[in-house]
């Protein structure tokens, strides 16, 4: 499952002219974080966004260099679509914004991690999470 931004999102976001595509050329990431990175083959790594005081998942984006860069820097999440390849930011058109509260690796470093205060509805869908609606087994 991928995050996708509203129609609005993906449209006000702006891609990167310098890379074309996902990757990490020419970004501003710390480059001890970029040497860290496991990138799948398209230069993203998979990025889940997490309700930071409840531990509630929210959803999975996937985030290259420059993404994550702007996820740290700025203070909310910066996602690389990949069908619309380019930027967007959670939240700028519809509100739904993701403030970051902490951004973690996984022990491999091929997962990102971003504990965010969630204002409104994290799925594209307008449900509160992308795992609302599809519920495969529930305690029993």
């Amino acid at each position: 499952m991928t995050s996708r931004a509203t129609t609005a999102e993906t449209a006000a976001a702006t891609a990167d002219p310098a890379a074309g595509t996902a990757g990490s050329a020419g970004t501003a990431l710390d480059p001890a974080i970029a040497a860290r990175l496991k990138r799948d083959a398209d230069g993203l790594v998979p990025a889940i966004a997490q309700q930071y005081d409840t531990g509630e998942v929210l959803m999975l984006g996937w985030m290259d260099d420059e993404a994550l860069h702007r996820t740290l820097t700025t203070g909310r999440c910066t996602y690389w679509s990949r069908s619309r390849q380019e930027y967007w930011v959670k939240g700028d058109t519809s509100g739904h914004v993701q403030h970051v509260k902490s951004v973690a690796l996984d022990c491999d470093a091929d997962t990102v991690l971003v504990r965010v205060d969630q204002v409104g509805a994290a799925c594209h869908t307008g449900d509160r999470t992308c795992f609302d609606a599809d519920v495969l087994i529930t305690d029993q």
